[in-house]
């Protein structure tokens, strides 16, 4: 699973206020050649958006973000998201995912938290807010005490097309988070094309890296 993570090199980050838009979206995505996908538990029609995607594009590496207590690990597992991801660390969303036998990456963005995580038996971790907790130059630092612990991160937060390039240059990234390419406005406008358009531009940014 993280070999396909990390194959891909981007997660995208797809809020859908509509499960009918699920579908599209996956689509979208495919027609692009990116089989991974991350849906927050933000909002209410989010595990309905899971439960489609999981059901009609089983090919899609599926996950679900914003996990903020056990009880939401369990249903997004059971919704059908085969890993999972939170904007901070907290302990007992960590022992949920392991009972669960879900890949899951914690938040973290000081060395403490890192080695909470580590300490949690969790190797891949979210760096959250990637830009505003010090974005590459911490990530770089970060390398150095942790390095060789085998570790991998997901930088999300202010990424973008003018940065990707420079994130996934970074030898700790296995991927990037980014919302950019399946933007809320353009699913609620039903803009698929201008999605697979911005998702292989996006992918096209990655490759080179």
């Amino acid at each position: 699973m993280l070999k396909r993570i990390e194959r891909n090199r981007i997660v995208p980050i797809v809020v859908l206020n509509d499960a009918e838009d699920a579908a599209p979206v996956a689509e979208a995505l495919l027609a692009a050649g990116l089989d991974v996908m991350e849906i927050p538990l933000r909002t209410p029609e989010a595990l309905t958006a899971i439960r489609r995607i999981a059901a009609g594009y089983p090919e899609i590496l599926l996950g679900a973000g914003t996990l903020l207590d056990p009880e939401q690990v369990e249903l997004a597992r059971d919704a059908g998201a085969v890993f999972g991801l939170a904007p901070g660390l907290n302990p007992r969303v960590v022992e949920a995912a392991a009972k669960c036998d879900m890949l899951f990456a914690p938040g973290v963005m000081t060395p403490s938290e890192v080695e909470q995580a580590w300490a949690l038996g969790c190797r891949l971790l979210k760096f959250f807010p990637a830009q505003p907790a010090g974005g590459i130059a911490m990530l770089k630092a970060l390398a150095g005490p942790y390095a060789h612990l085998g570790l991998r991160f997901i930088p999300t937060g202010g990424i973008s097309p003018e940065n990707i390039g420079d994130y996934l240059q970074v030898p700790l990234v296995a991927a990037i988070g980014g919302s950019w390419m399946v933007d809320k406005a353009l699913v609620a406008a039903g803009r698929w094309d201008e999605i697979t358009r911005l998702t292989r531009e996006a992918l096209a940014a990655a490759a080179k890296k």
